[in-house]
């Protein structure tokens, strides 16, 4: 498993955006560039990272036990073990990430916990990460299971074989079962959006700026729970959360959906 430190790599820019120190000077170049372009890609960043916990506390709440993270990136405070376990210590966790730099980073902050693993793969080899012995000795697809997508469906170009894989993941879901997605839109944005969707083409997973409509149909077979479809901070925020002054402005949505 090789790093290459002088390609940027989308999981060690999203590091820098949220103050992390698992990155090279390619990547803080990369993103320096992207401030400029979307000043507050930083704390879309956060907000990002806020849906995920949230997200795992309202999975734990409704009874679910077992998370999936795939494009799960370098861990970073907040995780989604720190929520899960914080919410039930029995918790298991399978992170999944095709960057190196992140399954690397994964390992050697988890270590041996058998809570936990982390898998190199692919969002698209469905079938590998479901049907993996290390995953099924850790998760039971009989019960219920969170499937996570969050901030990474936006590195993936639209095709079949995606849309495939997605209706893999969902048919494996048993009953009850939540997929969390969140994903970049341009909103009222689109020419500061489409720059930056322009300069991610230096890190080899190009950004998808997927419109509404197309984000829905990534939970094709699920049903949205509320407050359905809407802006990072929107998504159920917790109390004391600021308000967000321009709604349509903002560089990212987000919804769960239950497996009936």
């Amino acid at each position: 498993m090789s790093v290459d430190p002088n390609r940027p790599s989308a999981a060690r820019i999203y590091d820098y955006f949220l103050g992390g120190t698992h990155n090279f000077a390619v990547d803080r170049e990369v993103a320096e560039r992207a401030f400029t372009l979307v000043p507050d890609l930083p704390q879309v960043a956060r907000d990002n990272r806020a849906f995920l916990r949230r997200a795992v506390r309202l999975a734990a709440s409704r009874g679910v036990r077992q998370f999936i993270d795939i494009g799960s990136g370098i861990p970073t405070e907040g995780n989604v073990h720190d929520a899960a376990l914080a919410a039930d210590p029995d918790a298991r966790v399978v992170y999944v990430d095709v960057d190196p730099t992140a399954v690397i980073h994964s390992r050697q902050i988890l270590g041996d916990d058998p809570k936990t693993l982390v898998m190199q793969a692919d969002l698209h080899q469905a079938d590998r990460i479901l049907q993996d012995p290390s995953v099924r000795a850790l998760v039971d697809f009989n019960q219920p299971v969170c499937l996570l997508l969050v901030a990474m469906l936006h590195f993936i170009p639209e095709s079949t074989d995606l849309h495939a894989a997605l209706r893999r993941y969902r048919d494996a879901a048993a009953p009850g079962s939540l997929l969390a997605i969140s994903h970049g839109t341009a909103g009222s944005r689109t020419g500061q959006l489409e720059d930056l969707a322009t300069l991610y083409v230096r890190t080899g997973t190009p950004l998808v700026l997927r419109d509404r409509a197309a984000i829905l149909a990534l939970f094709d077979g699920w049903e949205l729970l509320d407050p359905g479809l809407v802006q990072l901070p929107l998504w159920r925020p917790d109390p004391g959360d600021p308000p967000v002054e321009d709604p349509d402005t903002y560089a990212g949505l987000a919804a769960v959906g239950v497996r009936t």
